[in-house]
Protein backbone atom coordinates (compact mmCIF):
# COMPACT_ATOMS: atom_id res chain seq x y z
CA UNK A 1 0.00 0.00 0.00
CA UNK A 2 2.61 2.54 -1.04
CA UNK A 3 0.57 4.89 -2.33
CA UNK A 4 -1.63 5.81 0.85
CA UNK A 5 1.35 5.29 3.02
CA UNK A 6 2.97 8.06 0.67
CA UNK A 7 -0.51 10.29 1.30
CA UNK A 8 -0.48 9.83 4.89
CA UNK A 9 2.96 11.12 5.66
CA UNK A 10 1.65 14.57 3.47
CA UNK A 11 -1.44 15.07 5.17
CA UNK A 12 -1.34 13.18 8.22
CA UNK A 13 -4.64 11.63 9.53
CA UNK A 14 -6.61 14.04 8.00
CA UNK A 15 -9.72 12.89 6.39
CA UNK A 16 -8.85 11.38 2.58
CA UNK A 17 -11.65 9.90 0.35
CA UNK A 18 -9.76 6.63 -0.73
CA UNK A 19 -11.24 4.05 -3.63
CA UNK A 20 -11.28 0.66 -3.21
CA UNK A 21 -13.11 -2.74 -4.06
CA UNK A 22 -14.27 -6.26 -2.52
CA UNK A 23 -15.51 -9.03 -3.62
CA UNK A 24 -18.91 -11.65 -2.61
CA UNK A 25 -17.03 -14.85 -3.69
CA UNK A 26 -19.47 -17.96 -3.78
CA UNK A 27 -18.87 -21.37 -3.26
CA UNK A 28 -21.06 -24.25 -5.34
CA UNK A 29 -23.89 -24.27 -3.12
CA UNK A 30 -24.58 -20.25 -2.77
CA UNK A 31 -22.17 -19.70 0.87
CA UNK A 32 -20.74 -16.24 0.66
CA UNK A 33 -16.11 -16.49 1.29
CA UNK A 34 -15.93 -14.23 4.23
CA UNK A 35 -12.26 -13.02 5.99
CA UNK A 36 -11.97 -12.99 9.74
CA UNK A 37 -9.47 -9.93 9.95
CA UNK A 38 -6.79 -9.37 12.04
CA UNK A 39 -8.49 -6.32 13.86
CA UNK A 40 -11.14 -9.50 15.32
CA UNK A 41 -14.07 -8.47 12.53
CA UNK A 42 -15.61 -10.65 9.42
CA UNK A 43 -15.62 -8.93 6.57
CA UNK A 44 -15.18 -9.44 2.40
CA UNK A 45 -12.02 -10.04 0.71
CA UNK A 46 -10.80 -6.26 -0.57
CA UNK A 47 -8.83 -3.45 0.04
CA UNK A 48 -8.04 -0.02 -1.05
CA UNK A 49 -6.53 0.79 -4.87
CA UNK A 50 -2.99 1.86 -5.85
CA UNK A 51 -1.68 3.91 -8.82
CA UNK A 52 -2.53 3.20 -11.81
CA UNK A 53 -4.68 0.29 -11.06
CA UNK A 54 -8.23 -0.08 -12.36
CA UNK A 55 -11.07 -0.99 -9.87
CA UNK A 56 -11.26 -4.58 -11.41
CA UNK A 57 -7.40 -5.14 -10.79
CA UNK A 58 -7.41 -3.93 -7.20
CA UNK A 59 -10.63 -6.84 -6.68
CA UNK A 60 -8.20 -9.41 -8.29
CA UNK A 61 -4.85 -8.80 -6.79
CA UNK A 62 -6.49 -7.76 -2.89
CA UNK A 63 -8.21 -11.37 -3.04
CA UNK A 64 -5.17 -12.79 -4.13
CA UNK A 65 -3.39 -11.22 -1.38
CA UNK A 66 -5.90 -12.06 1.02
CA UNK A 67 -7.05 -15.25 0.33
CA UNK A 68 -4.71 -17.32 -2.27
CA UNK A 69 -7.65 -17.54 -4.87
CA UNK A 70 -7.12 -16.62 -8.39
CA UNK A 71 -10.85 -14.82 -9.95
CA UNK A 72 -12.23 -15.34 -13.10
CA UNK A 73 -15.34 -13.25 -14.52
CA UNK A 74 -16.26 -10.26 -11.79
CA UNK A 75 -19.91 -8.82 -11.68
CA UNK A 76 -20.22 -5.50 -10.45
CA UNK A 77 -22.96 -5.49 -8.17
CA UNK A 78 -22.81 -1.23 -6.73
CA UNK A 79 -20.81 1.13 -5.56
CA UNK A 80 -20.86 2.67 -2.13
CA UNK A 81 -20.06 6.46 -0.69
CA UNK A 82 -21.05 8.83 1.43
CA UNK A 83 -20.92 9.70 5.25
CA UNK A 84 -22.18 6.34 6.39
CA UNK A 85 -19.03 5.27 5.28
CA UNK A 86 -16.32 7.59 7.01
CA UNK A 87 -13.89 5.27 9.43
CA UNK A 88 -11.38 6.55 11.94
CA UNK A 89 -8.86 3.25 12.35
CA UNK A 90 -7.11 2.76 15.59
CA UNK A 91 -4.31 4.98 14.50
CA UNK A 92 -6.18 8.02 14.62
CA UNK A 93 -5.99 7.86 10.29
CA UNK A 94 -9.25 9.30 8.79
CA UNK A 95 -11.51 8.38 5.42
CA UNK A 96 -14.14 8.26 3.59
CA UNK A 97 -13.99 5.24 1.50
CA UNK A 98 -15.49 4.68 -1.86
CA UNK A 99 -15.94 1.17 -2.50
CA UNK A 100 -16.92 -0.74 -5.51
CA UNK A 101 -18.56 -4.21 -4.65
CA UNK A 102 -17.84 -7.31 -7.00
CA UNK A 103 -19.82 -10.63 -7.30
CA UNK A 104 -18.17 -13.93 -8.36
CA UNK A 105 -18.61 -17.75 -8.69
CA UNK A 106 -15.64 -17.97 -10.89
CA UNK A 107 -12.37 -18.62 -8.70
CA UNK A 108 -9.59 -21.47 -8.68
CA UNK A 109 -6.57 -22.02 -6.21
CA UNK A 110 -6.67 -23.03 -2.62
CA UNK A 111 -7.74 -20.81 0.38
CA UNK A 112 -4.82 -19.74 1.68
CA UNK A 113 -5.16 -16.57 4.96
CA UNK A 114 -3.01 -13.66 4.37
CA UNK A 115 -1.18 -14.30 7.87
CA UNK A 116 -0.95 -9.94 8.03
CA UNK A 117 -4.40 -9.28 7.42
CA UNK A 118 -6.93 -12.57 8.50
CA UNK A 119 -7.04 -14.75 11.15
CA UNK A 120 -9.30 -17.04 9.28
CA UNK A 121 -11.41 -17.39 5.38
CA UNK A 122 -14.59 -19.17 5.61
CA UNK A 123 -17.97 -19.98 3.73
CA UNK A 124 -20.95 -19.26 5.73
CA UNK A 125 -24.62 -19.48 4.37
CA UNK A 126 -26.14 -15.96 4.02
CA UNK A 127 -28.68 -16.51 6.70
CA UNK A 128 -26.02 -17.31 9.33
CA UNK A 129 -23.60 -14.90 9.19
CA UNK A 130 -20.98 -14.14 12.02
CA UNK A 131 -22.60 -11.78 14.53
CA UNK A 132 -18.68 -9.63 14.23
CA UNK A 133 -19.98 -8.71 10.79
CA UNK A 134 -18.48 -4.96 9.87
CA UNK A 135 -21.72 -3.01 8.99
CA UNK A 136 -20.39 -1.90 5.60
CA UNK A 137 -20.33 -4.88 4.55
CA UNK A 138 -23.26 -6.13 6.24
CA UNK A 139 -24.80 -3.17 3.94
CA UNK A 140 -23.37 -4.86 0.89
CA UNK A 141 -24.48 -8.42 1.28
CA UNK A 142 -27.86 -7.12 2.02
CA UNK A 143 -27.65 -4.94 -1.29
CA UNK A 144 -26.57 -8.35 -2.98
CA UNK A 145 -29.61 -10.18 -1.02
CA UNK A 146 -32.41 -7.97 -2.16
CA UNK A 147 -30.85 -7.13 -5.84
CA UNK A 148 -30.34 -10.79 -6.46
CA UNK A 149 -33.96 -11.85 -5.13
CA UNK A 150 -36.79 -13.14 -7.20
CA UNK A 151 -40.19 -11.39 -6.57
CA UNK A 152 -42.86 -14.41 -6.30
CA UNK A 153 -46.40 -14.20 -6.79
Amino acid sequence: MGYIRELRRLVGHRPLILPGAVVLIFNDVGQLLLQHRSDGGWGLPGGLMELGESLEETARREVKEETGLDIGELKLEGVFSGGQYYLKVANGDELYSVTTVYSTKDYKGELVSDELESIDLQFFSLHQLPDSLQKSYLDFIQHYIQQNTIDCC
